[in-house]
């Protein structure tokens, strides 16, 4: 069984989407954030066949909306990050894993694509079993998706500088580097900024992180909205 890892940052105002500021303010991108969250977690669990872990940084119980955060990680085994650069915790948040679940491939995830759903998820894990890693793009040039049939290759992640416009092809070329049978995922659309808030919701029109977009909209005075 594949272990479905997400890996997230507590949506604690002021600590998590501050590129949605402005138009957002510091509250609102949380709610952002947790919206997005909670998306993700539900895309997860709708997700057969898989195992749901999380790896968080930052304390859930200072989250907006924790207990709501609570309630949805029901059932998930719950693990802190820890590492100093991003690199170094998605190379640990890997190692826990595998720790915990050996010989269990793992797909990992962010809470940046809340477009995501079961069916894209169910398609991912089955590219994985027919590879090495597969690695999903993302329109900024990181990755939303990096999966590996052996997590201990995602030490290679140590060396990948990230938050670049290179960190996707830095990525493929570590993967490939090692010798690993990579496939490429579906190209998606993170949400960094304003604009990518604007492009994803429309995408899940139904979902909460579509609506907290749309409420951040609305408390724009006429003028500003964009």
């Amino acid at each position: 069984m594949t272990v479905l890892l997400v890996v997230a940052k507590a949506p604690v105002p002021g600590a998590v989407k501050t590129r949605l500021c402005p138009p957002a303010t510091p509250a609102q991108a949380a709610r952002i954030a947790a919206a997005a969250l909670r998306d993700t977690l539900d895309a997860v669990r709708g997700t057969p066949g898989v195992t749901p872990v999380l790896a968080c940084a930052g304390r859930l119980t200072e989250a907006q909306d924790a207990a709501e955060l609570t309630a949805a990680l029901a059932g998930w085994v719950v693990l802190d990050q820890r590492g100093t650069g991003l690199g170094d915790r998605l190379a640990n948040a890997y190692a826990d894993v595998a720790a915990a679940y050996r010989g269990r491939p793992v797909l990992q995830i962010g809470m940046d694509t809340p477009q995501l759903t079961p069916a894209r998820l169910t398609a991912a894990v089955r590219r994985l079993h027919a590879a090495d890693a597969v690695l999903g793009r993302a329109r900024d040039g990181g990755w939303w998706s990096l999966g590996l049939r052996d997590p201990r290759h995602a030490g290679v992640l140590r060396d990948v500088p990230m938050s670049t416009p290179d960190t996707g092809r830095d990525t493929w070329a570590a993967l490939t580097g090692r010798g690993l049978r990579t496939v490429a995922l579906p190209v998606l659309r993170d949400v960094d900024e304003w604009a990518d808030a604007l492009a994803v919701a429309p995408e899940v029109p139904r979902g909460r992180f579509a609506r907290q977009v749309a409420a951040v909209r609305l408390a724009l005075v006429p003028g500003d909205r964009k």
